[in-house]
């Protein structure tokens, strides 16, 4: 196997994994928008500390739904199609946040990104772990919580942007930008292969040594 294969190899995958890592980037985007929101939340609907409490933690509830459901799951679709509906109800929880017209049903739709955190939390870093080539797959998988990091500070950098103090709705545009990084991820998926794992245990081997040709072995 010449060098000059295997840093392209290497490249390509360390591209698939940041793609694919973008689910950690909304993950922690999504966890962290509502620190810099709920002030504002506060003095638009005049809430109570119960209610935001129950908007704050609404997203816990969902992320366990989405934790407990996401293993079967994947097994039965495969872990890329997993990850793209995910990026849908990431985009979709986001626009729901941003126009819920009552505290109830923001926390309904932040049970939604709630269910997408959860779903992304276990299966992107399985994604990235079976298309990793093993020597760099530790470094590779370690990227989505170093995304999630990121995430976070990018929703504090959001909030900061759209702050109006003379706006108590200016919440909603903070909300809206976690639909940008869902499209990312959702346009970048459509182009990247399913996982030669799933793809031997649903009987595709032609595709599966395909892919492994693509990201380590060559010569398959």
């Amino acid at each position: 196997m010449n060098s000059e294969k295997v840093k392209h190899n290497k490249f390509l995958v360390i591209i698939i994994a940041a793609v694919a890592s973008t689910g950690g980037l909304l993950f922690g985007f999504d966890t962290g928008v509502i620190s810099g929101a709920l002030p504002f939340l506060r003095d638009s609907w005049d809430l109570t500390t119960s209610q935001q409490e129950w908007i704050t933690t609404s997203a816990l509830i969902g992320a366990l739904l989405g934790a407990l459901s996401s293993g079967r799951l994947t097994d039965i679709f495969g872990r890329k199609k997993i990850i793209i509906i995910t990026s849908v109800i990431f985009a979709v929880g986001s626009i729901l946040t941003g126009a819920a017209p009552s505290p109830g049903m923001l926390a309904a739709a932040r049970i939604i990104l709630g269910v997408a955190i959860g779903v992304s939390s276990f299966t992107v870093p399985l994604y990235i772990s079976e298309i990793s080539p093993y020597k760099i797959r530790g470094a590779l998988v370690s990227s989505f919580q170093l995304m999630i990091t990121i995430g976070i500070l990018v929703s504090y950098f959001s909030d900061l942007a759209f702050a109006d103090e003379s706006n108590p709705f200016s919440w909603r545009w903070m909300f809206y930008v976690g639909v940008f990084p869902a499209i990312i991820l959702f346009v970048g998926m459509i182009f990247l292969p399913e996982t030669p794992r799933f793809l031997f245990a649903v009987g595709k081997e032609k595709k599966a040594r395909k892919v492994m040709k693509m990201v380590e072995y060559p010569e398959l």
